[in-house]
This record gives structure tokens, C-alpha cells and sequence, in this order.
């Protein structure tokens, strides 16, 4: 029983030794990572790092509109990067909005895995009609573009939501929208896995000494699925980000009382060429700066994750 239970587990640590030794090489994997934290720390920590909600009513000084970066405001108030229209300080704006995109990209990842990964290894495992009907549902969504899929979501529960309670909701809609447009990649990668794992010796054993399918599928099939799942999960954090801001960007996603930076592109898109070219210049530079830092980290673990590229 011990060396079932340990074998998927054995080959999971012994990955831990090429995946530091290839991470200690890689200075660009170092500041990607870097720079993925520094964001993070900031976003989380983002209510100390600055005086007051910038979307608060009270804290909002009008004469501070359009103040350019480095400049102090009519207030008094300094402002390193510079004030929006509203004359909210725009630092304070973005770390907020780069609050909502990490919860965003968290939840919808989190999201989808709790429904691609369980589907992949039941329709893995079972097979037979169960198996048809998951591949054959997850075939048919991968005919729609993402972005389609998602706006379609968020479409019919606006059109359900009262009107009272879109913009409270809002948030949670496009979560639900993102993860049921990107759990296909999950349910079908984790399928084929089992299917190969499960004609494997120590399932067989598994099976011999009674161990019912979800105690083998949770114990001894799944920790050898972890790699692929957490580089798919990775490289879909960020493009839960990035649909999450081009919906924004579209004006179907977050709305402006809580915003994302999609949500603060669109809004500065609208005064870059009146020559206020830094509301839209510095969100969208923390957009990409997280956007590829998260895919730089996915590509560098599904490379050292690779036991033939070890």
C-alpha cells in the first residue's frame, strides 16, 4: 500500500532538483518572477501603499484632473505618475485595478479547474458515453473563439441580472464567463493523461486490492497530473488576465466603480490623443509587465517540468 501510494509522489519531488537548478540558470526567469511578486505584493498591499481609496467619492479632488506626472496637484497633493480626469492619483488607481485583474485571473483559473480537471479524469477513467459526451461538448466549444464565448456568458447574465444589481455582480459574471470559456484545455489535457495512466502498473495494483476509482484517481493518478495542470493553469493565468482586460476594454467587463486596467486602458484610451498620454501609457505598461511575466514563468515550467528535455 505505501508503494502505491508513493510512487506518483516519488516522481513529483525528484522534478523539484532540475526545476531549481533550471530556474537558478534562467536570470530572465529570475525577473519575471521578480517582477510577477513585486506586482503582486503591491496589489495586495495596495490599501497601506496609498493614503486612501482613489474610488471613494470623499477622496476625490477635481482640481487635481489632468495633473501631469511628477506634478502637484491644485490640492497640494503630489502625484508621481500623474492624476486621471477625475484627478485620482494614478498610481493608486492602477494598484487597485491590479487588484481586481489578480482576483480576477485567480478566481477564473481556480474556476476552471475545479470543472475541467474533475471532468477530465472521471471521462479519463470511465470512459464509454460519459467520455463521448465530455470530448464531444469540449470540441464543440473549441469551435468559438474564447473571447466569443465569454461574451456570450456575460451577455445572457446581464440580460437575467435586475439592473440594480449588474455592477455589484459584475465582477463575479465575468469570473463564471472566463473560467466556462477555458476549462476545455484542463478537461482534455488531464484525459489524456489518464488514459495512459490508468493502464499502468501501480493503477492495476490499486484496482487489485479493492481501492475504489475516485480514491485511485484522487491518490494515485492525480499527483502524477500535477506538472501539466500547473503549467496549463500558469500560462491561463494570464490569458484569464488579458480577456479579462480586453472585455474592460470593450465595455462589458468590470465597471468604472471597481475597476481593472482593462478597465483603466479604455478609460484613458479616450484621452490619448487630447495629450494626456499617461492615464492610458502606465496601466497599460502594468498590463504587460504581468502579462509577460506570467507567461514567461509557464513557458520556463513547461520546459523544466519536461522529463525529456531534462
Amino acid at each position: 500500500m505505501t508503494t502505491l501510494s508513493t510512487t506518483p509522489r516519488r516522481r513529483w519531488r525528484n522534478a523539484d532538483s532540475p526545476v531549481l537548478r533550471s530556474f537558478a540558470r534562467s536570470r530572465l526567469v529570475q525577473l519575471a518572477v521578480f517582477v510577477l511578486g513585486l506586482l503582486a505584493l503591491a496589489a495586495l498591499f495596495a490599501p497601506w501603499l496609498v493614503q486612501s481609496d482613489p474610488f471613494d467619492p470623499a477622496n476625490v479632488e477635481l482640481l487635481d484632473a489632468f495633473t501631469r506626472p511628477g506634478g502637484e496637484g491644485a490640492s497640494g497633493v503630489f502625484h508621481a505618475l500623474g492624476a486621471d480626469d477625475q484627478g485620482r492619483d494614478l498610481l493608486a488607481t492602477m494598484l487597485y485595478g491590479l487588484r481586481m485583474s489578480l482576483l480576477v485571473g485567480v478566481a477564473a483559473v481556480g474556476l476552471s479547474l475545479l470543472i475541467g480537471v474533475p471532468l477530465g479524469l472521471a471521462a479519463g477513467y470511465a470512459g464509454g458515453w460519459f467520455d463521448t459526451l465530455v470530448m464531444r461538448i469540449a470540441d464543440v466549444q473549441l469551435t468559438f473563439p474564447v473571447l466569443l464565448v465569454a461574451l456570450l456568458v456575460f451577455g445572457i447574465a446581464r440580460g437575467v441580472l435586475p439592473e440594480g444589481y449588474r455592477d455589484e455582480m459584475a465582477i463575479y459574471v465575468i469570473i463564471v464567463a472566463i473560467a466556462l470559456s477555458d476549462w476545455v484545455q484542463y478537461a482534455r489535457t488531464v484525459r489524456g493523461a489518464v488514459l495512459v495512466e490508468k493502464h499502468k502498473d501501480y493503477v492495476a495494483a490499486a484496482q487489485l486490492i479493492g481501492r475504489s476509482g475516485t480514491a485511485i484517481l484522487v491518490r494515485h493518478i492525480l499527483p502524477n497530473l500535477l506538472a501539466p495542470v500547473l503549467v496549463i493553469a500558469t500560462i491561463s493565468f494570464a490569458l484569464a488576465i488579458v480577456a479579462e482586460s480586453t472585455l474592460s476594454y470593450l465595455g462589458v467587463g468590470l465597471p468604472p466603480t471597481s475597476p481593472s486596467l482593462g478597465t483603466l486602458i479604455r478609460i484613458g484610451q479616450g484621452f490619448l490623443f487630447s495629450g494626456e498620454w499617461w492615464i492610458l501609457l502606465f496601466p497599460g505598461l502594468t498590463l504587460l509587465a504581468l502579462a509577460l511575466s506570467v507567461n514567461l514563468v509557464g513557458d520556463w515550467l513547461r520546459d523544466a517540468l519536461n522529463p525529456k528535455l531534462q
